[in-house]
């Protein structure tokens, strides 16, 4: 497997699983208004993470690799179910009496799912992308996240749905971001 500190759209991927993986730690083992804090960039960083994924990653590996149709699919399914799972718990909230036991299942759900993107997708896409594709595909990814909506949005699972409804998505969270922000 690539090194995580390559120069590439893996290296760059598999670092963002990491502090992915930080961040939920993070999340349970803080309280109150930190772990509010934590809680939304986690939230921000699955939302753009996600959305590049869907918009430039997937794309290429699913006409690129190995029984790509069916490994997208099987990622796309699952990272309709964490959205769901994330709206579910932002809506709750960090304080609320459900969200350490939701919380545990978007864990699960996200770590299962960085695994198997680590397991199936990311090695074919290093071993069958050029050099050029991955650093490509890398600003790419950086470039798509720099405008993705930062809440999940459930139902958006392709490039198409994210090109098509994401800037409007995009615009709307990152103004109740700064709403949020002004008024706290």
């Amino acid at each position: 497997m690539t090194q995580q500190s390559d120069n590439t759209v893996v290296g760059l991927l598999l670092r963002q699983h990491t502090e992915i993986r930080n961040l939920f730690s993070t999340v349970e083992k803080s309280t109150g208004k930190a772990r509010d804090e934590a809680f939304d960039r986690l939230r921000h960083l699955l939302a753009v993470h996600e959305t590049a994924e869907e918009e430039i990653v997937h794309p290429f590996a699913r006409r690129t690799i190995g029984n790509g149709e069916r490994i997208i699919d099987a990622r796309l399914k699952e990272e309709k179910s964490a959205k769901e799972l994330l709206q579910e718990l932002e809506k709750s909230g960090t304080g609320s009496p459900e969200f350490d036991s939701l919380f545990e299942r978007l864990h699960k759900a996200v770590e299962s799912h960085a695994e198997q993107e680590e397991r199936l997708e990311f090695p074919e896409l290093a071993d069958k992308a050029t050099a050029q594709q991955l650093k490509g595909m890398q600003a790419a990814v950086k470039a798509a996240e720099a405008v993705a909506p930062t809440h999940p949005h459930p139902g958006t699972e392709s490039a198409a749905k994210n090109l098509a409804l994401g800037p409007m998505a995009a615009v709307m969270d990152r103004t109740r971001d700064a709403i949020r922000k002004a008024m706290s």
